[in-house]
């Protein structure tokens, strides 16, 4: 492994042309959505008035193992695709480990994160379909950035529902994603009926994603000639994220080498979705024995302390029936820094493949995943956003056990994204201002009782 560069890159002519769709591969499927009026698997029909048609095709879509990119979307990904496939040498280094670690770098483009994707993906279908406007949440604001560059970029209108206190904490994404043409509304708002519900319920909420996509869900259907995006949690979305995984398979095949453990952190389950996709069909087809891990903020433990259980994917209860690992969708997380992932819910994909025993969680807080962002920034050289610094504690602790236990595995992990405009938080960081929050069995309860079928 010596022949290594320290950034392994693909050409023009290696880049995926299909996306891949790890439901195919799975033997068991997710359970499909349910429609929470009828109690029936929901069906084209029933999807038809949020989402625009291609997506609800690719959404319901379980047989096709690969489906094509449109040469449309591969222009657009040209401009910051391929990303990097880098080997932390300096990291491994500062941690004397035997381990070999490798990282997939999502951050080369202005939304700073890997949501552009999916983003490229769906802004062209909307535009295909002669949609004039969209409607989405945002948490820590990569979706939104990244989202209003699509937009922009394809010529449809956009408003962001932003989760209040991420829009407090990082006021400059906000100014991002105006500057691409985008209408910014801080959530829970005033502008909509949901809005207004959440506030009287609770006044000086900092509010969540299950409330954004609330309030952009209820202006979609009320608005003419436009639909609803996500960024994460939904088929889709790990469908278009899947480039990240077969460009990272493609690149390794290339030098020779195979991961041990994969590493991602963990909110919807987008980046992890797509990052694992590929390397997940050739463990479940018995092709390797490679150790998934997702990791997930202790305040926010959908994972490691959820239900699998049928919920509604909004605060609001608004959206289908969804089988997830959940804390239930009134549960309203603590305002920790790591917006991205501040969701109440898991990836039906991630939720199935982690109950039957394809993947493992961890849970960690937001001071001890700081300190391990601190120590990557000042080896590599590039400041992580707290989403991403989670996957990067996970992966600094796989390498020390590497360490104590003298073996020499191969770690990869998905660095999804750049915190510069996280600087409150890492200010808070350095300022011995940052609190950890872990919520009480109690407090957990609270989100399972508003559980549908109260379990």
């Amino acid at each position: 492994m010596s022949n290594i560069p320290y950034k392994i890159y693909l050409e023009e002519n290696e880049l995926p042309k299909a996306w891949h769709n790890v439901r195919a591969a799975m033997k068991e499927k997710p359970e499909p959505f349910i429609h929470p009026a009828t109690g029936n698997p929901c069906v084209k029909n029933d999807l038809l008035p949020v989402f625009c048609e291609e997506l609800v095709e690719q959404e319901l879509n379980v047989s096709d193992e690969f489906i094509p990119i449109p040469d449309e979307i591969q222009d657009f990904y040209r401009i910051f695709r391929p990303s990097p496939l880098i080997r932390a040498y300096f990291l491994e280094k500062i941690l004397d480990t035997p381990a070999k670690i490798f990282y997939k770098f999502e951050g080369n483009n202005t939304s700073g994160s890997h949501k552009l994707n999916s983003a490229a993906a769906q802004v062209f279908y909307a535009k295909k379909q002669g949609l004039t406007s969209l409607t989405t949440e945002t948490g820590a604001g990569q979706w939104g950035s990244a989202l209003s560059m699509a937009c922009a970029h394809f010529g449809v209108e956009l408003t962001v529902y932003m989760v209040k206190v991420s829009s407090e904490q990082k006021p400059y994404r906000k100014v991002l994603m105006q500057t691409y043409g985008a209408n910014v509304v801080p959530s829970p708002s005033d502008t909509t009926d949901i809005g207004k519900k959440i506030l009287s319920e609770n006044p000086g909420t900092g509010g969540s994603l299950g409330c954004a996509i609330s309030e952009a869900i209820e202006a979609a259907v009320k608005t003419p000639n436009c639909r609803y995006v996500l960024g994460s949690v939904l088929n889709h979305v790990l469908l278009h994220q899947s480039i990240v995984g077969l460009e990272t398979k493609a690149a390794m095949e290339k030098y020779g080498v195979s991961p041990d453990i994969i590493i991602g952190c963990a909110g919807g389950g987008s980046n992890l979705g797509g990052l694992i996709s590929p390397f997940m069909a050739d463990k479940i087809r018995g092709k390797n024995n490679i150790e998934f891990v997702a990791v997930e903020p202790s305040s926010c433990p959908s994972l490691t302390r959820g239900k699998y259980s049928l919920d509604f994917g909004d605060t609001g209860k608004t959206t289908p029936l969804i089988k997830m690992y959940t804390l239930g969708s009134g549960f309203i997380p603590s305002p920790n820094h790591a917006g991205g992932l501040r969701y109440h819910g898991m990836s039906p994909i991630v939720s199935k493949l982690y109950h039957d025993g394809y993947i493992n969680a961890k849970s960690y807080n937001q001071s001890e995943v700081f300190d391990a962002a601190a120590k990557f920034a000042k080896c590599e050289g590039i400041l992580p956003a707290p989403e991403s610094a989670h996957a990067i504690k996970g992966a600094i602790d796989a390498a020390l056990k590497c360490k104590e236990s003298g073996e020499s595995k191969v770690i990869l992990f998905g660095l999804t994204g750049t915190g510069y405009f996280d600087m409150s938080a890492y200010q808070g960081y350095l300022e011995g201002k940052m609190s950890d929050y872990t919520p009480s069995d109690e407090d957990l309860q609270k989100g399972f009782d508003s559980l549908p079928d109260g379990s």
